[in-house]
């Protein structure tokens, strides 16, 4: 089949791949032109497709990256995959509005459209349907297909990937489901089929607020630990070894990435506006992961005035990791940036080292591409923070080092110069 991608990043760029090796004809558009150019010369900006990955399947004329729109003519299955951010802490769907309208002028009978972006329920239905049906004079259900299958893309993760997770599967009818199942079977090993759209909508944003919510709580619960004098770590360790009915999340400083911060607004933010009805325990999650980031500098704030008897500013901080989760360069919403940021704010001195990625952004000192903790002395620091734990740094030589440490991740054996969240 010719297969379209719509958006060629942390999601898009994976399946498009995928898809290509399973035979298809792929073609993935990208609109950002340096992107799309990188993509045709064989260089890989997501790091879950190897440049020789790539450049396998361009080279077998199996995958076509292109900025063109009239390049999506003809084809037999539409993904559309770019992204759903929140502006102005509200919901933005004007991704998915100019893809529709771009898609819409090539929709051809018996053509399918399929969803990924997470949004929240009846966005497929509701935006999605009417603008593919009024730029093509087709009518959804009859002349050509619609569904909805939820991205669960892990970056960085080895063991879970596209073609290994199952696959959840939706379409405006039967005939429709049909379409997008018999579709994403060549290129996942399980489909799930849900009854609805709005079901598999729902599924998508509710599998992150579940993590949102845990992480709040186990957040929250790391603050009044160290309040009562605690150790949060061993206690969620003694917690987690009940068999039944404990899942164990850890606390950290904050959440990050392309999920956790931004998809349970969009539940929250649709129930209020179409229903006006007050998603309590997601506001609620939302507020004490925000606010984890000031949290962290608070305890680092504290401990410089209760050790060295110095506040921050002017302090020389060493801050480990600006990626949202280890093993990846993905820095999108991370809460380590958002640290580094309020620090530097502060009047710190902040130098910010992350193996796998050369800026970290916020005016903090820029750090070159592959620095390790190795690269720096460490004892030149009033104080280092670890943010995210990269299996890259040298800890031992850290905790030998380094005066005193705030480990945000419980990667580190407390000792009297090293604190955990």
């Amino acid at each position: 089949m010719h297969i379209c991608v719509l958006g060629q990043g942390y999601v898009g760029l994976p399946l498009a791949v995928r898809a290509a090796e399973a035979g298809h004809a792929v073609t993935g558009y990208e609109p950002d032109r340096a992107r799309c150019e990188a993509l045709a010369a064989g260089s890989s900006y997501v790091e879950d497709i190897r440049d020789d990955r790539l450049r396998a399947v361009l080279d077998s004329d199996a995958y076509y990256a292109t900025c063109d729109p009239q390049d999506l003519k003809g084809f037999d299955v539409a993904v559309i995959t770019v992204p759903t951010p929140l502006t102005d802490r509200a919901p933005d769907l004007s991704c998915v509005r100019d893809a529709g309208r771009v898609l819409a002028e090539w929709i051809e009978p018996g053509a399918t459209v399929v969803l990924e972006s997470t949004t929240h329920p009846g966005t497929t239905r509701d935006v999605l349907v009417p603008l593919l049906e009024e730029g093509s004079g087709l009518v959804a259900g009859r002349d050509f297909h619609v569904g909805f299958s939820p991205e669960r893309i892990d970056p960085g993760n080895p063991d879970w990937r596209l073609e290994n997770t199952p696959k959840i599967v939706a379409g405006l009818t039967e005939g429709c489901l049909e379409r997008v199942k018999g579709f994403y079977d060549t290129v996942t090993e399980v489909t799930v089929p849900a009854s609805g759209l709005e079901e598999a909508e729902l599924a998508k944003v509710f599998e992150n607020t579940y993590r949102h919510v845990n992480i709040a709580l186990v957040n929250e619960l790391s603050r009044m630990a160290h309040t009562l004098g605690v150790d949060v770590w061993h206690t969620l360790e003694l917690a987690a070894t009940k068999p039944f009915g404990f899942t164990k999340f850890l606390p950290g400083p904050g959440v990050g990435g392309h999920c956790l911060p931004i998809d349970p607004v969009y539940l929250s933010h649709h129930v209020k506006a179409r229903h006006g009805q007050t998603f309590r325990l997601i506001e609620l999650a939302q507020d004490i992961n925000e606010s984890q980031p000031d949290y962290v500098v608070r305890r680092l704030q504290d401990a410089l005035s209760r050790r060295f008897r110095r506040s921050v500013h002017g302090a020389r901080i060493l801050a480990l990791g600006a990626a949202y989760k280890p093993g990846t360069s993905d820095a999108r919403q991370s809460p380590a940036v958002e640290v580094a940021d309020r620090l530097r704010q502060m009047g710190a001195d902040v130098t910010v080292v992350d193996p796998y990625l050369p800026v970290t952004g916020g005016g903090c000192r820029e750090i070159p591409f592959g620095t390790t903790v190795a690269d720096v002395t460490v004892g030149d620091f009033d104080a280092v923070v670890l943010l995210t734990p990269h299996g890259e740094f040298d800890l031992d030589r850290l905790a030998a080092e380094a005066s005193y440490v705030l480990d945000t991740r419980g990667v580190m054996t407390a000792a009297s110069h090293i604190e955990r969240l």
